[in-house]
């Protein structure tokens, strides 16, 4: 089991090219899903980019060993003057969870939403995923919103 301070959080950077692109295909593979070369290609551009429309990246360490990542983007919002934080992707090593990874990650977030000004954070889950929810149930607070999408 590690401690809170064993796990560090930490921009991407372009260097971990490889640890993150294992890390977000264990996460698609979760979903059921997969994406060609040149996506991951141009996501990882873009989560090195400095683009304020693009995705930002954190990477979670625990011993200097990416076991962790989290996508999130900031964008305006119809209700409210200043812009809100969408968390898109969250991943934790299968080895590692339940030892506080996906909550560092999830706080390193707040904290980059609160410097930035975006006061809201807001992420979708399955309804299935019940190891993630049961974190978000303490970290957050389930909202009524019902997600569709074109057909």
């Amino acid at each position: 089991m590690l401690s809170r301070k064993a796990i560090s959080v930490r921009p991407l950077a372009p260097e971990d090219r490889d640890a993150w692109q294992a890390l977000w295909t264990a996460y698609l593979g979760f979903y059921e899903t997969a994406v060609p070369a040149p996506v991951y290609d141009t996501t990882f551009a873009r989560l090195l980019g400095d683009d304020p429309r693009d995705f930002n990246a954190l990477l979670a360490c625990a011993d200097g060993r990416p076991v962790g990542l989290t996508h999130y983007l900031f964008h305006r919002h119809a209700w409210r003057i200043e812009e809100v934080c969408y968390l898109q992707d969250l991943y934790a090593a299968p080895e590692i969870r339940g030892q506080g990874v996906g909550r560092a990650l999830i706080e390193a977030v707040y904290a980059a939403a609160d410097a930035h000004g975006a006061g809201s954070v807001y992420w979708l889950t399955q309804d299935f995923n019940t190891t993630a929810r049961t974190l978000y149930d303490r970290i957050g607070i389930q909202t009524p919103f019902i997600k569709y999408q074109r057909a």
